[in-house]
Parts: C-alpha cells; structure tokens; sequence
C-alpha cells in the first residue's frame, strides 16, 4: 500500500511539473542554515564572551552571581574557585563558572534613589 502511495505523488509530481518539488527541496535544505545563523551561532558567541568575561575576573572586582548575589572578589581558591565577600566580614566561596558578569557601582547607586523615594509617610501626607 505504501509503496502505491509513494508512486502516485511521483506520478503527480511529474504531471503537474517538478519546479514546486524543487522548491519544497530547496526550503528544506534552507532551514538548517537558518537554525545556524538565527540559533547555534548567537549562543557560541554568548557562551565565549561569557568564558572571557570569567576567565578575566581578579581580586578586588565587583560581580554578581548566576543567583543574583552581589560581591567583592577577595581572593582565589584555586584555578576554578574564588573567596567573594557579600558583607562585612562574610565570605564565601564561589566557583568560577557561577560569574556571571562585572557589576558596576552605578547599579548600586540607582538602587539607593529608589529606596529614598519610598519613604515613611509624613503627617502632612494625612
């Protein structure tokens, strides 16, 4: 039965002409070159800036976490660890691939501004 099937689209195929075959054809073979460019390509790009940027990291930078916390490099554990201050006096070690970028003291700033606009309300506010 299938192999019936298979020679009726060849025998439609070839009556009605083979340019849409070709097309059909030629969009297939397009869409693994798409995914490349569009997906495959982009996240390389991405997992080597972020390789660099951890590979780049030394005592006495700021960073943040893959888990969002924010702190001072104080020292190196090894090739793939770190000791990250996050307060006073309170360290913890980190491993290397859980950088995942530099923070800037700019960040911290705009945070500050925030927290002063929400303030107590005042009697005159009543």
């Amino acid at each position: 039965m299938p192999s019936q099937l298979i020679t009726a689209l060849i025998a439609q195929e070839s009556s009605s002409g083979g340019s849409g075959a070709i097309i059909q054809l030629g969009i297939l073979l397009l869409i693994p070159f798409a995914m490349y460019f569009f997906m495959i390509r982009p996240q390389r790009r991405r997992m080597r800036e972020q390789q660099e940027l951890q590979r780049s990291i030394e005592v006495g930078d700021e960073v943040i976490t893959t888990s969002g916390v924010y702190g001072v490099i104080t020292g190196e554990d090894g090739d793939s660890r770190f000791w990250l201050e996050i307060d006073d006096d309170v360290q913890i070690r980190i491993a290397r691939a859980a950088v995942s970028g530099k923070a800037s003291l700019d960040e911290d700033d705009g945070d500050d501004d925030a927290d002063d606009a929400v303030a107590a309300p005042t009697a005159d506010d009543a």
